[in-house]
């Protein structure tokens, strides 16, 4: 605004045009414009003088959208809307739409003026947003687009997944291959990451990956059950990232082109035989990475991250989180379930038969949940085809079978009388089969309730007698009522006299 005050002063004093140009360096083109302008408004000089810089601007400068007011671009600006909505689409480019355009307004503009306007058009929709990162606040995380490989054998080689992370603040920066994508290697890469930066942010901010995200959205995503829980074990909040908006993760988004540079470049060409030697390399580079200088910075990623940053992390949880695997099962008739990873069952307590419950598991418990109720909790037992059971779970009847003993049936029947407990040792010995035994046992214990300990003993001392060990004796004694009689005692037998003709036992020797 100086140089026009002063052009158009020394032009009222009768300076030329050719005079001005040199005493203010402004091109000639541009005093004839201002010039011109100065007469077109009908200005005196005071009145002039006595705009400020604002009026003067407004009344002389070109405006930015001053080419708004041709027809032509007022009907270009009218179409802007619709060509960038149709630019979204899957396949459309700009010099489509620039033909479609041109068929409709052939005395449009040209190809380079129209991709002007829509770029234009697009920066004022939709503007960059600077984030303040603070300390300790945010880590990023995310997969490297580009994989890296092992190769156990020759001609064996796979590729493996790379996870980046990295602390909004200090860009401190973990870098690590793992097998896949899968929850369980996220979730052990981000305890990793946690671990390598020796506390606990706010908020971790993933993309929108299944093992993170069940349900991406723009405003509350829905997260992995699994993640959520790793995070309520670590105590920090998962923000996850907009869909298809990566610019609210472009700190990780940079720190994958920065690691391809700086990790990358050093791993090519060479072999690792597993993830393990992978990793090492790995971290060789990163290190180099983090204690580099940032540039055009006389301090490192690591010199900013211990003065600023760690002490703004919270404490790390001492306890390693364990994943957790889930899976839906019936509790079958019989009171167990089965974990069909090991094929093995487990107990439930009976009352859930027939009802649907969740099996969570570790790599070295299970737990048993019915809508959101632990009911059973047992150690993992990886054998096939076995039963793991909790004698609390089973009914009382089935509880009462599993207890039976050789022992527990003599215990019983030597509370009531010697005899029914040497009966009941007998009854156990002829018996076959063990099961058999103490149903026998069980049923002839049961007389001692029915019709009294002292009947019972006296039917166990006539069965004795009569040599027969079983249940149906001792009910047909006590139905006929011949334990009430008394036990006939048998006779001496008598002594053989000595005599020549008698040759007596040992003859047979």
């Amino acid at each position: 605004m100086n140089k026009l005050r002063q052009i158009i002063r020394l032009y009222c004093q009768g300076v030329g045009i050719k005079t001005i140009h040199g005493m203010i360096d402004t091109s000639r083109n541009t005093i004839k414009k201002y010039v011109r302008l100065w007469h077109s408004l009908g200005l005196s000089q005071e009145e002039f003088n006595a705009k400020n810089d604002g009026e003067l601007s407004v009344l002389f400068c070109t405006p930015v959208g001053k080419s708004s007011g041709s027809p032509r671009m007022k009907q270009l600006e009218s179409l802007l809307p619709e060509i960038c909505k149709k630019l979204k689409k899957k396949g459309v480019t700009r010099d489509m739409l620039y033909k479609e355009y041109l068929a409709q307004h052939p005395a449009g503009y040209s190809r380079s003026r129209f991709n002007n306007t829509i770029h234009i058009y697009l920066r004022l929709s939709r503007p960059v947003m600077h984030i303040e990162h603070k300390a300790g606040d945010k880590i990023y995380i995310d997969f490297a687009g580009s994989k890296l490989s092992v190769d156990p054998q020759e001609g064996t080689a796979r590729d493996v997944e790379v996870f980046v992370a990295i602390l909004g603040c200090s860009q401190l920066t973990y870098v690590e291959a793992v097998e896949s994508q899968r929850k369980e290697d996220l979730i052990k890469a981000c305890e990793n990451a946690l671990h390598y930066f020796g506390g606990i942010p706010q908020a971790i901010v993933p993309d929108n990956l299944r093992s993170a995200v069940t349900k991406g959205s723009k405003y509350e995503a829905v997260l992995n059950d699994e993640f959520a829980c790793f995070a309520e074990h670590y105590g920090v909040t998962v923000v996850p990232a907009r869909v298809y908006k990566p610019r609210d993760k472009s700190l990780v988004e940079g720190a994958v082109k920065l690691i391809y540079r700086s990790i990358y470049s050093r791993l090519e060409g060479r072999k690792f035989n597993d993830l393990s030697a992978l990793n090492t390399a790995i971290l060789v580079g990163l290190e180099i990475h983090n204690n580099k200088p940032f540039s055009g910075r006389s301090y490192s990623r690591r010199e900013q991250f211990e003065e600023i940053e760690r002490e703004m992390l919270g404490a790390l949880n001492p306890l390693p989180y364990q994943v957790h695997k889930q899976t839906m099962v019936t509790v079958n008739k019989t009171g167990y379930v089965r974990l069909g990873e090991d094929i093995h069952h487990y107990s439930v307590p009976y009352t859930y038969i027939g009802k649907k419950v969740k099996l969570l598991y570790t790599s070295t418990l299970v737990k048993i949940y019915y809508q959101y109720t632990l009911i059973a909790c047992h150690t993992r037992d990886r054998t096939k085809y076995q039963y793991t059971t909790d004698e609390n779970h089973l009914a009382l009847q089935h509880r009462f079978l599993g207890e039976w003993t050789p022992e527990k049936f003599i215990t019983q029947a030597t509370a009531i009388h010697e005899d029914v407990a040497l009966y009941i040792s007998k009854v156990l010995e002829h018996k076959v089969y063990p099961e058999q035994a103490y149903k026998s046992c069980s049923g002839i214990l049961s007389f001692a309730r029915r019709v009294g300990p002292q009947r019972l003993t006296d039917a166990c001392r006539w069965a004795e007698k009569l040599g027969q060990y079983n249940y149906p004796v001792i009910e047909e004694i006590l139905h006929k009522r011949l334990d009430q009689l008394p036990i006939e005692q048998e006779e001496p037998t008598p002594a053989i006299p000595s005599h020549d003709n008698i040759r007596g036992k040992d003859y047979y020797q």
